[in-house]
């Protein structure tokens, strides 16, 4: 479904192939055989810029991965660490470098690659622990956003939002401001900038500086993108905290989706040999890759998972009728054609088991009685009945000792549909989660109100209400298998943020000024001059291309949303997304979390 966009008018690939000339570059620097000493956290965002090949030409023979003590033997020239800028790493590399035997020959050379910023206190850390001067390049790679498909690039970085909202760090801003320069560079100025919260205005205020400050960057590159959307995570705290009802949604709520490979139960992907038993069941979890190249998966991962069901039957039926064909071959020529589209039947076999079996693994969840209850809870608060009052289902789920982040976010959910909770609801279930999992929690709930996911009503007043119903946000007759509204990837509410972004392109904010000032943070519009020449003259039906820019993460069900919205026929507006990070309720919730640990004494 997603593959319209490597088709359309943006093309990533110009991204990737920067990225790589930025690597070739650093490793050439490095002259004979290297090894590369990895951050763990950053093989899979590299694995989608550059593969091991693209590695091994430039003499890289070995990889470790960063951990203390002696480094792995290798007989090499050069060792590269490969870090984020964070001091507990300093520590490792320092505990590395001192650990490496001096007395050895040849030396070996050291060199650091800070992604994607070098960092003064990392260096002067380095120093003070007597290690900076081994190492004879200290660079940076600017690894900001990365092509995860052909319409979504994420810069991977999983604790943006809690820096942004809890410790008004803005290091992560700072790198979306840079992120945005750089594909400026690339694809051309972007003329309109919208947004919507307080760290949209704060990239936006970063771009416009920077642009001021390198006036070499006023680029002639005729402009790729019409428009660029920030927006706020915490304008729509409410989407992330609701179970995704779309195939890839599902998919990453249950497995959980990391740099586009999803490891699975082995069971179910077993090759089914007559009269075994079963007895070999392979242990090691399954590894896909999810993306668009996958014809099947372009097809089904944005449908609610209720239609995927029919289209994969569609598909076993096409493809077994494929496979017969090889029967009516007679002449040479026929079966010469038929050997032709083999390989590409037998990928599309695969394909369409390898989704038949998750697409089981994933019904067996969702028929259970415990997902319906869920469900049914989180549509409750979403469509606005009985927020303001202790929920029954929440209770006896505490009370059963249920997984605490489903507790979390399902009273986060209802108290961002009821702009806070009463403080006599909210107290009880403070302290129901603190007696049953334990007082160490009481930082994360802590957390969880410092930014807006739970806390009193403090107006008095809940606008909630107001917003669902001028923004449309809940439709009960939703139509799963042939939608006509995004608010199919929840089966009944359409994502607040996307919704924003519909609104934008067709009739416009000012449609909905009351609403927006209800939200957190200033909205805002910025023109961006063109050269003259640069200006656009649009041709008769060709679509506007509206880059929306989720700052704080973003969920695969808006993704779905949006993608929705490109699709339509008199939408008029193409979307490609970018965010800090690729979220779902949980993750989100737990880059929240926070234990008391008990003093070491």
């Amino acid at each position: 479904m997603a593959a319209h966009l490597s088709s359309g008018r943006v093309n990533l690939t110009a991204l990737r192939e920067a990225g790589r000339r930025e690597l070739r570059e650093f490793l050439d620097k490095c002259a004979g055989s290297k090894a590369i000493v990895w951050d763990e956290y950053l093989t899979g965002p590299f694995g989608l810029i550059a593969q091991y090949s693209l590695l091994k030409e430039h003499e890289v023979e070995k990889m470790f991965t960063l951990k203390p003590g002696r480094l792995p033997q290798a007989d090499v020239k050069n060792i590269i660490f490969f870090v984020r800028p964070r001091l507990e790493l300093m520590d490792i590399i320092t505990d590395n470098v001192l650990r490496e035997d001096r007395g050895r020959s040849p030396q070996r050379d050291f060199h650091i690659l800070f992604v994607p910023r070098r960092s003064l206190l990392c260096e002067q850390w380095l120093k003070e622990q007597g290690v900076l001067g081994s190492f004879i390049h200290r660079e940076q790679y600017s690894l900001d956003l990365i092509p995860f498909d052909g319409d979504l690039l994420s810069m991977e970085s999983e604790s943006a939002f809690k820096e942004c909202y809890l410790e008004s760090d803005q290091t992560s801003l700072y790198h979306a401001a840079k992120g945005l320069m750089t594909l400026q560079a690339l694809y051309g100025t972007i003329p309109q900038i919208f947004g919507k919260g307080e760290c949209a205005r704060h990239v936006a205020n970063m771009m416009i500086r920077m642009k001021r400050e390198f006036p070499g960057s006023q680029n002639s590159i005729f402009p790729v993108f019409d428009t660029l959307l920030l927006l706020d995570r915490n304008v729509d705290l409410l989407t992330p905290l609701a179970t995704q009802l779309t195939y890839e949604g599902l998919i990453d709520e249950i497995y959980g989706i990391q740099n586009t490979y999803v490891k699975l139960p082995p069971e179910k992907f077993a090759p089914k040999k007559q009269g075994e038993g079963g007895k070999d069941l392979p242990t090691e979890p399954k590894k896909l890759q999810l993306n668009s190249a996958e014809e099947l998966y372009a097809e089904i991962r944005d449908k609610n998972f209720n239609a995927v069901g029919s289209v994969l039957s569609k598909k076993a039926k096409i493809i077994s009728a494929a496979f017969e064909e090889r029967h009516h071959a007679k002449t040479v020529g026929e079966i010469k054609q038929f050997v032709s589209q083999l390989p590409h039947m037998q990928a599309a076999r695969s394909s369409l088991a390898n989704h038949t079996s998750i697409a089981e693994l994933i019904k067996d969840i969702t028929t259970s009685e415990d997902f319906f209850d869920n469900l049914t809870v989180e549509q409750e608060f979403m469509s606005g009945i009985d927020t303001d009052k202790v929920n029954n289902y929440v209770e006896d789920c505490i009370a059963q000792k249920h997984p605490l982040i489903k507790i979390l976010r399902l009273i986060c959910l209802q108290s961002v549909c009821n702009s806070g909770l009463k403080q006599k609801v909210l107290d009880y279930y403070k302290r129901e989660i603190l007696q049953t999992y334990g007082y160490e929690h009481i930082l994360t709930l802590n957390n969880l109100e410092k930014a807006g996911l739970l806390k009193p009503q403090t107006s008095g007043r809940n606008n909630y209400p107001t917003i669902r119903k001028t923004l449309r946000l809940w439709m009960d007759d939703v139509n799963e298998q042939n939608p006509n509204d995004i608010s199919y990837v929840y089966s009944g509410y359409a994502p607040l943020s996307v919704r924003l972004a519909q609104l934008l392109a067709r009739p416009g904010w000012r449609s909905i000024e009351e609403v927006l000032k209800m939200l957190p943070g200033p909205h805002f519009e910025e023109r961006q001059q063109l050269p003259t020449g640069l200006q656009k003259k649009r041709q008769h039906g060709e679509n506007r291309v509206t880059l929306v820019f989720f700052l704080g993460g973003v969920t695969y069900a808006e993704i779905a949303a949006l993608r929705f919205l490109s699709q339509m026929e008199d939408g008029g507006t193409e979307y490609v997304i970018a965010t800090t990070k690729l979220i779902n309720g949980t993750s989100w919730i737990k880059s929240l979390m926070e234990k008391l640990e008990p003093a070491p004494f």
